[in-house]
């Protein structure tokens, strides 16, 4: 009897060469149908892909180690250099990308949940040089003024300008009282904030909220809850930005300097425990609307925009993952407004990231909770007419 894609996945099967998962199965879409490929597999709580010029990919694993996958093999080492990371509930090693030079510089910038002492941890950028298969000369160059037990966030994206972009979570304080009163509403700190940055980790210093008194001058944006994607659209500039809501509510953003994104005082989520309302409605003066919702929330991870060759249908389209929801979310734009959502791969597993790769391909990062082995997925186009 042939076995489903989820119980593949559940039992770790390693499917070697490459090959296509789920009995060559093909997945329908609006424009294109494809296959999902198992690149690599047996990795644990991967969070984070990224690709070097040299064709290697990295990928992150969020116990604390940098791998590297190899002409579609998975080295048996991890990196050396790595730094030592808060390991505990959602800490640990997250987002790994490449300096736009990387190929005449070798920087790398890793973010990770930052060891305080104890229990305390806070989210860090740090920068090293990754040779011969090791990072040296890591320093950290950001780290953030915030304290809690989870939401780190941590994506980074560069712009066109070479100003690196970093997203900072709430650290899951509950919101209480005076909702006003928040943490992310608060400039003094770096709960629930978007931080913009040299390369080197100086601030730039046509930031919004520079030279304020009692104001974090590293600030571009704030009232953020705990965000899980990044991405800087690489025709027109924008930056989109996804992040959770509690029991429901997730949003995709469209960020722009110095503006307010209203968590926890407006929203569309709902308390944890008692299904009630937190937010005092979902629309206020000042704060800024999500370009998109999801009610339910799927437990949004992951962005990109679609760039390549082999899904020409798709190009432009913004691509979002889905942890709890097991899908991939495609959102149509027409210039900064989603006109249309398709769910693809549903049932997979828990997507925690999404990346073009530079053959065209779209890969997935599939996590699972327990730490389970699971793998690096790849969509590829079938052709529908044969």
């Amino acid at each position: 009897m042939a076995r489903t894609l989820a119980t593949l996945l559940a039992v770790g099967i390693i499917l070697s060469g490459a090959a296509p998962i789920a009995n060559d199965r093909v997945f329908r879409s609006a424009h294109h149908d494809y296959k999902l490929v198992t690149v690599v597999d047996a990795l644990v709580q991967p969070w984070s892909i990224a690709f070097l010029p040299d064709g290697d990919m990295l990928v992150t694993e969020r116990p604390g180690r940098l791998r590297i996958v190899r002409r579609g093999k998975l080295l048996p080492h991890a990196v050396e250099g790595v730094p030592a990371v808060f390991a505990e509930g959602q800490g640990g090693l997250l987002e790994v990308v490449p300096h736009p030079n990387f190929a005449s510089n070798r920087l790398l910038y890793l973010s990770y949940s930052k060891p305080q002492g104890g229990k305390q941890s806070t989210t860090a950028l740090a920068r090293g040089r990754f040779e011969r298969d090791r990072l040296t000369e890591v320093t950290d160059i950001f780290q953030s003024v915030s304290e809690g037990r989870g939401h780190y966030a941590g994506k980074i994206a560069f712009d066109r300008n070479g100003y690196v972009f970093l997203t900072l979570g709430d650290r899951q304080v509950a919101p209480s009282g005076n909702l006003e009163a928040h943490p992310a509403q608060d400039l003094s700190n770096h709960h629930g904030k978007i931080v913009r940055l040299h390369d080197d980790g100086r601030v730039p210093t046509d930031n919004p909220f520079v030279n304020r008194a009692g104001v974090r001058p590293e600030i571009w944006s704030f009232g953020h809850r705990n965000l899980q994607g990044l991405a800087i659209h690489p025709d027109t500039g924008d930056v989109w930005e996804n992040e959770h809501g509690p029991q429901g509510g997730d949003e995709l953003n469209l960020i722009q300097r110095e503006r307010n994104y209203g968590w926890p005082v407006v929203g569309f989520g709902m308390n944890y425990q008692t299904g009630l309302a937190i937010h005092t409605g979902t629309h206020r003066q000042g704060m800024e609307q999500p370009v998109h919702v999801w009610v339910p929330s799927i437990g949004i991870s992951g962005l990109m925009i679609y760039t390549g060759h082999r899904f020409p249908q798709w190009r432009g389209n913004i691509f979002a993952g889905g942890m709890v929801g097991q899908q991939l979310a495609r959102l149509t734009l027409d210039g900064q407004r989603v006109t249309n959502e398709e769910t693809l791969v549903q049932g997979i597993g828990r997507i925690r990231d999404i990346r073009q790769g530079p053959d065209g391909f779209i890969y997935l990062a599939i996590e699972d909770r327990e730490g389970k082995p699971t793998p690096i997925l790849r969509m590829e186009p079938v052709d529908r007419t044969k």
